[in-house]
């Protein structure tokens, strides 16, 4: 049995993330992650939840609400609560917490305050430039994730084709930079040395990289070999000819 309550993927969009919390699920034993917490507003996560919120209740009551049932959904009964935590949700979501523990000196002691002890989680994708491409072009197209079959996994927005646009993906690569700076600079703050795992390592054998996660947290690897990955890679020739165009046009401006 895991000697963890919970454990929080620190992440950022495109980075492999759906295909590790869907892994992750599929185990049936480390709860069922997802990103509860996504948007910085509380009617948002009520919605996501199925939770109706009453204005009796007042904003600490309506926390306390949300998470008590983000917490059973993200738990699945398995003891284990796994929460995908992308670094833009980080600054509203911690906010609710310093209002549910006011007691608590750091961003740490207040989450596991409410959610026991916890593992982190780092994934990581260290070619940013390619992270950039894959979450511009999911933008522009709607179509965020294919399952393994390659049937429509996750669509946002009306089909469209996607247009190559230099400043939109300078702006995303940079902003993806500094995501990973913020988490790095926030795990030092807050004394934790999280597990590491890139895209990369993931993408080649995402089954070894799942049973790395299970060890870490103390539950048995073996329960990672029934599982296959459900989500299908998008990058195509338009993903090749956007880094080859904009890695053409900064040696030009540079």
């Amino acid at each position: 049995m895991s000697d963890f309550q919970s454990y929080v993927l620190c992440t950022s969009p495109r980075s492999g993330s759906t295909l590790l919390c869907k892994m992750l699920a599929e185990t049936g034993v480390a709860g069922h992650p997802k990103s509860y917490f996504h948007k910085p507003d509380l009617g948002d996560w009520a919605s996501y939840l199925g939770v109706s919120l009453s204005a009796e209740t007042g904003e600490l009551g309506q926390i306390r609400l949300l998470v008590d049932a983000a917490i059973e959904q993200g738990t699945a009964n398995t003891g284990l609560f796994g929460l995908r935590l992308q670094r833009h949700s980080f600054d509203f979501f911690f906010r609710q917490l310093r209002t549910l523990c006011l007691n608590e000196p750091t961003d740490k002691d207040r989450l596991e305050a409410v959610f026991g002890r916890t593992l982190f989680v780092h994934l990581t994708r260290p070619d940013k430039l390619s992270q950039a491409v894959s979450y511009v072009k999911a933008q522009q197209s709607g179509l965020w994730h294919r399952a393994a079959d390659g049937s429509e996994l996750e669509r946002l927005s009306p089909p469209a084709d996607p247009v190559y646009d230099f400043a939109a993906l300078k702006d995303c690569r940079d902003q993806f930079i500094q995501f990973d700076r913020d988490w790095n600079d926030w795990f030092a703050e807050q004394a934790i040395e999280p597990l590491r795992l890139s895209y990369d390592d993931l993408c080649a054998d995402p089954q070894t990289e799942l049973k790395r996660v299970l060890t870490a947290l103390d539950l048995p690897p073996s329960a990672a070999n029934p599982v296959q990955p459900g989500v299908a890679k998008l990058a195509d020739s338009i993903n090749a000819d956007w880094i080859k165009r904009f890695q053409d046009q900064a040696a030009a401006d540079s």
